[in-house]
């Protein structure tokens, strides 16, 4: 019975693998088929030209606006497909880092008339993602030509920004170390070193001095240049931390959902190793540690006083009482009910240290191998915090310290221990959550003061101000 259910799953996690895998092709496909209906479209109806009413050959506003309607339905399909292709070939590549090795074939099998080497299907991709290209240059809209000229000089003069052309993000779904180099270049009033801020203190109010600077930035001629190279400075940076942040706390917690439901599923050798070891057959390995016996028996006496009131108010309004023999086989359908489910917690304990381990494996390894993503994603942070307005900022730090440093926050520090500790299938010991509370909550209200009279006095003393008037 085992073998057809493992045989069953098997087959859908590898149909599973290579939809998963096979996505970037399948995107790219549906954005070419919608690219080449669109030449299809301009050959037919417009001599070749781009689908407009001057070239419509005495096409009426009534019939153009049909061919309006499909150019912006295969447009949008184009668009969504390719932008599809993109993230989903960054996804494939940082997690399957070897997929660029493989051909198609190897994925779906070989059909007639595919391609068998990954370097030729490499090629088809190329040609493909130019016949997009030349489609979307020709309806590119107002906003991307202003952009597009204004990023021309800024490439020509300073090579330090290049135009985000579909091609080269689509190429290459990994991240390249020139958008690195972008993302971490310091970028006209962004908090990018908050160190250097903090320490350098002038003669005139840094408020003052950014004005000036903001004023000589919009007198320079190149002017706009500055503010495209800005904003793909930005529009990287941002790119790069999101992607690391919801890759930094997704993927562990996909990692201890899946072994902890699938791995270690009492189905497979491993689960059903562990739930074996804890099984009733051996009574000395049923409870994990002494707090489980303690629940336990305390359960199991409730239950018997409970027994024993039925029976003496029974007797006492005149109703048949049970006997002993009735009362003693109740009392071991308990305790084998009891051990039954203390077992199975015993094992969900352990199943849980396993699932949470490898999660913080997983944790760790995205970390050492993200270093570049982490300088990406401080600065970013670093930004977003010191950007926001100074009543946000003190909204902000005011929740932060009432949940964890508040008066009311022993509490929760309570509960999410004690939480933990049964979770992992621990004793939770209350003289040791006792003095975690009396000490690490002392410690981060210490960090929180420093940080607000280190670094957020001198950037924004306002918004320390505004703090101090919210909180009192």
């Amino acid at each position: 019975m085992t073998t057809p259910l493992w045989s069953r799953m098997t087959g859908y996690l590898q149909r599973a693998e290579r939809w998963y895998l096979t996505t970037p092709d399948r995107a790219l496909d549906r954005a070419y088929d919608a690219a080449l209906t669109i030449q299809s479209l301009e050959n037919e109806h417009f001599g070749g030209q781009k689908i407009s009413l001057q070239n419509g050959n005495g096409l009426g506003q009534a019939s153009f606006g049909y061919f309006e309607q499909e150019l912006q339905r295969h447009l949008k399909e184009l668009r969504l497909r390719l932008m599809e292709y993109r993230n989903s070939r960054s996804t494939v590549s940082f997690t399957n880092p070897n997929q660029n090795d493989r051909s198609r074939s190897e994925l779906t099998g070989p059909s007639p008339g595919e391609l068998r080497s990954a370097t030729d299907q490499q090629l088809v991709q190329v040609e493909k993602l130019k016949v997009i290209d030349q489609v979307l240059v020709r309806y590119r809209s107002d906003r991307e030509i202003v952009l597009s000229q204004a990023i021309v000089p800024a490439t020509s003069q300073k090579t330090t920004v290049a135009p985000s052309s579909n091609t080269s993000s689509s190429n290459n779904g990994a991240i390249s170390d020139r958008e690195f180099d972008i993302a971490n270049r310091k970028v006209p009033n962004a908090l990018g070193n908050i160190e250097a801020m903090t320490d350098n203190v002038g003669v005139l109010p840094r408020s003052i001095l950014g004005t000036l600077n903001r004023l000589r930035r919009e007198l320079d001629p190149d002017g706009a240049t500055d503010v495209v190279e800005e904003f793909q400075t930005r529009r990287i940076r941002t790119k790069i931390a999101v992607r690391f942040l919801l890759t930094l706390v997704a993927v562990p917690i996909l990692v201890q959902l899946s072994v902890r439901n699938f791995v270690l599923t009492d189905r497979l050798p491993v689960g059903h190793l562990i739930h074996e070891q804890f099984a009733i057959v051996n009574p000395a390995k049923i409870f994990l540690n002494s707090e489980m016996t303690e629940k336990a028996l305390e359960e199991l006496t409730r239950y018997e006083e409970r027994l024993k009131f039925e029976n003496i108010l029974k007797e006492a309004i005149g109703q048949e009482i049970l006997s002993p023999e009735i009362r003693e086989e109740k009392v071991r359908t308990k305790v084998t009910s009891l051990a039954n489910d203390f077992s199975r917690d015993s094992a969900e304990a352990v199943k849980n240290w396993i699932a949470d381990l490898a999660s913080l494996i997983t944790f760790i390894i995205i970390f050492v191998n993200g270093k570049r993503e982490m300088r990406v994603l401080g600065g970013f942070l670093d930004e977003l915090t010191y950007g926001l307005s100074d009543s946000a900022k003190a909204f902000i730090i005011i929740l932060l310290t009432d949940i964890f440093v508040g008066f009311h926050s022993p509490h929760g520090w309570e509960v999410l221990l004690e939480g933990i500790a049964n979770h992992w299938g621990v004793v939770a010991n209350h003289s040791y959550i006792s003095f975690f509370i009396a000490t690490f909550p002392v410690i981060l209200d210490t960090i929180f003061k420093y940080w607000i009279f280190r670094y957020l006095n001198r950037i924004s003393p306002s918004a320390v101000a505004t703090y101090k008037e919210m909180n009192e």
